[in-house]
């Protein structure tokens, strides 16, 4: 049985690991503001969140993780560039599933940095790698920019284009969505939206939607559903970007290829070309390196760029040891009219020791 001090002991070494970095230890207060978060955060921590509520400052969330706070923290008044470590508990309600905990500790790394975007996510990936030297795990990597880059150069509306990535983080809306927008799926019928109501086929007003709502969403889909389908052979691509799933040599030459009949990804394969350099200078072993295109779409909704993932090789029913990613965007819907490129990760250190008592 691990003891807490035990893993307060491991929290320490993994933070030591970032604070040699010149990272600069922050202690984000465990009572958080519920509305912004909480419009940020994917839907799987949205409907696990202690949220309370109190009389002065509205709703409040026990924190359930550091990322979010952290760059509220550095766009208030942060130096550039910057570095910053941590580690606390964390708090997620679990209603399915009694074996996993509601509150564990967790470690983490963040760079905020203009210079080399490419440079810091191998930064971040290779610290984190160091912190769980001889555990068996195994490394997973991808990148949301691709896929939103690819969502982007979609010959189709914006209306559409904002659809898809919207539900990037939901694979099976999003399926259903690019199936519709394809034609392969009937659309809906608009008036199928307003429930049978009055003799003029009205539903009466339930809720808070007005009728010019609802009738200017009517609108919308009628409007959508004359728009010519996506093409077969633009599906087709997105697919294929879908299903790499490659160490990352054969992930690369395979991307290079799509770029070539998808110009929009272009840049963002560079990007991902850019990182695979700048691991190897770092001493990660590349060749063996897991590149997955979808990786990374079920977790936190800020991700807009590298992603990662290090699963227990000898532990299947463990949760993900360690995760992280880059979330420019995110800096700039928090920096009240500023914004800077900023990547990080997590790593849970109570994991890391049952599965070194594991081996």
């Amino acid at each position: 049985m691990i003891t807490r001090s035990q893993t307060l002991a491991e929290a320490a070494r993994l933070r030591g690991i970032f604070e040699a970095r010149g990272a600069v230890v922050v202690e984000p207060p465990i009572l958080q503001p519920a509305e912004t978060l909480l419009d940020l955060y994917g839907e799987d921590i949205r409907a696990r969140a202690y949220v309370t509520s109190d009389a002065l400052r509205g709703e409040q969330m026990l924190r359930p993780d550091f990322t979010m706070p952290v760059v509220q923290m550095h766009m208030a008044h942060g130096a550039e560039p910057a570095r910053y470590t941590y580690s606390g508990e964390v708090f997620r309600r679990q209603e399915h599933d009694p074996s996993r905990p509601n509150e564990y500790l967790q470690v983490g790394f963040e760079i905020f940095d203009r210079e080399d975007p490419a440079a810091a996510d191998a930064e971040v990936f290779a610290l984190i790698s160091q912190g769980m030297e001889g555990l068996p795990v195994r490394p997973v990597t991808g990148d949301i920019g691709v896929l939103m880059a690819a969502v982007q150069g979609l010959e189709t509306t914006g209306a559409r284009k904002a659809a898809l990535m919207r539900h990037i983080w939901r694979p099976r809306r999003f399926r259903a969505l690019l199936d519709r927008f394809a034609g392969r799926k009937p659309m809906p019928n608009p008036r199928k939206a307003l429930l049978s109501g009055d003799a003029c086929g009205r539903a009466p007003l339930i809720g808070l939607r007005g009728q010019d709502e609802i009738d200017a969403r009517v609108a919308a889909l009628a409007e959508d559903a004359r728009v010519a389908p996506i093409s077969a052979g633009q599906v087709d691509l997105l697919e294929a970007l879908l299903d790499v799933r490659e160490t990352m040599p054969h992930a690369l030459s395979r991307l290079h290829d799509l770029a070539v009949d998808m110009p929009p990804i272009a840049v963002a394969v560079s990007r991902v070309a850019a990182r695979c350099e700048a691991l190897q200078a770092h001493g990660i072993d590349t060749d063996d390196l897991l590149f997955e295109a979808s990786y990374g779409r079920v977790s936190m909704e800020y991700y807009d760029g590298f992603v990662f993932g290090f699963r227990a090789e000898t532990r299947p029913d463990l949760p993900s040891l360690a995760s992280g990613g880059r979330y420019d965007a995110l800096t700039r819907r928090l920096g009240n009219g500023g914004e800077i490129p900023a990547v990080g990760g997590v790593l849970r250190p109570g994991l890391l020791l049952e599965l070194g008592g594991a081996t």
